[in-house]
């Protein structure tokens, strides 16, 4: 039997593909409303035993999907029964697949919210497990079926300017929570800007331009690539395959904490090459992305995508270089400038940090969520 907290309003966040320690969900967002006072329950898919971690409740429908059919719609039950046993006073839903799951616990009179990660009327084009021809249509559909489900919710939270423009046509309460980094106290091991050294933490895949700056690399001698993330399928082989393979240090998949400890501390440059994804809207980029914001707190100056909205923050707070990602020369020479100059590599690098623990932090975004709670509750 569960303990409510006296007169505390219960929230249950829902995810069907998220890991239960998601930094988002988990670290961000529910340990935030416990430690204010909410009773927090996260309802995750897998088949660990539940917990209750920094007051919040983790709690499983014990059925770990195998595949994205058991994802979307084996799990659906489980967990639209777990949630209605729950008895939550506000439902918090992380994926789209949850929006049926949302529909029904309206009709038993909760408060139901959808959280969108990403916009998903741009990313469906660029779903390869969606066959191709299908996919516009895929899109009509869910962009009618989110467009029905909002209009009965009671809120939103999104992460792009341009889902946040959309989704007010169709509810009032819209909130726009980006992922900026928790600030803790004690400090970080500073970079160490005697290294001829750039670095990468996360995932390795083409969105994130690894053969261009390998290439990029390959121009320049003496200089060190600190790479950490999953290597796998074609695309990590063939990155092995190149010349510039040979100056890589790779860390594998390491937790946070060694991240900053292992492969922040001993670079000097921190690459951020996104692609022109349609998730960034082409060239406009967006702000929910945490790894620009993510070494500017390590104090590390940023080489990035010349995104409108990134190239703002970096000329703003003069804490890196922004470049084309598919610019060979602009990437070489950006690098090359700042391991040249270790002196402006540091003072950038000390700009960043300063910013992110002055502005582009989680407690300016915690104050966002805990307000677009108190409207619920009106």
């Amino acid at each position: 039997m569960e303990i409510r907290k006296f007169g505390a309003t219960k929230v249950c966040h829902i995810t069907s593909a998220h890991s239960r320690y998601d930094v988002r969900i988990f670290h961000k967002q529910c340990k935030s409303l416990a430690a204010n006072g909410y009773d927090v329950t996260l309802l995750v898919n897998d088949d660990v035993e539940n917990e209750q971690i920094d007051g919040v409740h983790i709690r499983s429908t014990n059925f770990q999907p195998r595949n994205r059919f058991e994802r979307m719609i084996m799990s659906r039950r489980l967990i639209e029964a777990e949630a209605i046993a729950i008895n939550a006073d506000i439902y918090h839903l992380h994926d789209p697949e949850l929006l049926p799951v949302g529909l029904r616990l309206k009709k038993t009179g909760k408060t139901v919210v959808f959280d969108s990660h990403e916009d998903y009327l741009l990313t469906i084009a660029d779903k390869n497990w969606i066959f191709r021809p299908l996919r516009p249509i895929v899109r009509t559909f869910y962009g009618w079926y989110e467009k029905y489900a909002l209009e009965k919710f009671d809120g939103s939270i999104v992460c792009y300017h341009w889902t946040e423009e959309r989704y007010r046509r169709y509810v009032d309460n819209v909130e726009m929570v980006l992922n900026f980094p928790v600030v803790r106290e004690g400090q970080i091991t500073p970079p160490d800007f005697s290294r001829r050294a750039i670095c990468f933490a996360g995932g390795i895949s083409p969105q994130w331009c690894h053969k261009e700056i390998l290439i990029a690399l390959s121009r320049i001698d003496n200089v060190t690539y600190e790479l950490a993330g999953r290597l796998s399928g074609e695309y990590g082989n063939s990155l092995q395959h190149m010349d510039a393979w040979k100056q890589v240090n790779y860390h594998g998949i390491i937790s946070q904490s060694e991240v900053f400890n292992t492969v922040y501390a001993n670079s000097s440059i921190g690459m951020a090459l996104l692609d022109y994804i349609p998730q960034c809207k082409g060239t406009v980029g967006n702000l929910s992305n945490t790894k620009l914001f993510e070494y500017m707190y390590a104090g590390l100056p940023v080489i990035c995508t010349d995104f409108d909205l990134w190239t703002d923050i970096i000329e703003k707070e003069n804490c890196g270089i922004a470049v084309n990602p598919h610019n060979i020369d602009e990437i070489s020479e950006a690098i090359s400038y700042l391991l040249n100059n270790p002196e402006v590599a540091e003072r950038m690098g000390k700009n960043g940090r300063s910013a992110v623990i002055k502005r582009y932090n989680w407690k300016v975004e915690e104050d966002k969520l805990l307000e677009f709670y108190s409207l619920l509750s009106e």
